[in-house]
């Protein structure tokens, strides 16, 4: 736990940094993925009453961002990989139904996510890809499946903690998180024993 109360002070730290220098916010954005899809990506019609502003949710997206980058070394078992393209399958479908143009971007955004560089592009892709199709076939029998993958990473806190952040990064990486992926990400957080409290949900 000690570890986890480290990353807990980092990402205060962090915080800190980046209400003193709003700049840094934006470069941890991932700035030029946003014309990607542009605000469609992550079905952005009109977001009335959006309960978080996007400032904020930006900035936790960053802080999370930072905290796996951190983590990157000890995020390489086969457990945190399979969870993770799981989380951002569910994250990508969490609507119900698959865009191909959303499915192209998450995918687009995994294989340059710095933390899953750790493993070959092929697999991320295959095992995304695989959960993704699940998910459209039979959006409830599919999402019980990929949760079952999900639970698998529950045995560690520390890989559990990180396929929440991962699923949050990819979420988030238009700067705002979708209603829908916040469910999906609070449901990732009961079934691995986290509280949704923690990642601001």
């Amino acid at each position: 736990m000690a570890m986890w109360d480290r990353i807990k002070d980092q990402a205060k730290n962090l915080q800190q940094q980046a209400q003193g220098a709003r700049g840094s916010g934006a470069q941890g954005g991932h700035g030029g993925q946003g014309g990607h899809g542009g605000q469609g990506a992550f079905g952005g019609h009109g977001r009335p009453g959006s309960r978080s502003s996007g400032g904020s949710r930006a900035q936790l997206v960053s802080t999370l961002k930072s905290q796996l980058t951190s983590l990157k070394t000890e995020l390489k078992s086969g457990a945190y990989r399979d969870a993770s393209m799981a989380m951002c399958a569910l994250v990508a479908a969490a609507d119900g139904h698959v865009d191909p143009t959303e499915r192209q971007h998450v995918e687009s955004l995994i294989l340059s996510n710095d933390v899953l560089q750790n493993f070959p592009p092929e697999q991320l892709r295959q095992r995304f890809n695989q959960h993704v199709d699940r998910l459209a076939f039979d959006f409830p029998q599919g999402k019980t499946q990929v949760m079952q993958e999900i639970a698998k990473a529950a045995k560690k806190p520390a890989e559990a903690r990180a396929v929440v952040q991962t699923g949050f990064v990819i979420a988030g990486a238009d700067g705002y998180v979708a209603p829908a992926e916040e469910q999906v990400l609070r449901e990732a957080c009961s079934v691995l024993g986290l509280s949704p409290q923690e990642f601001g949900l």
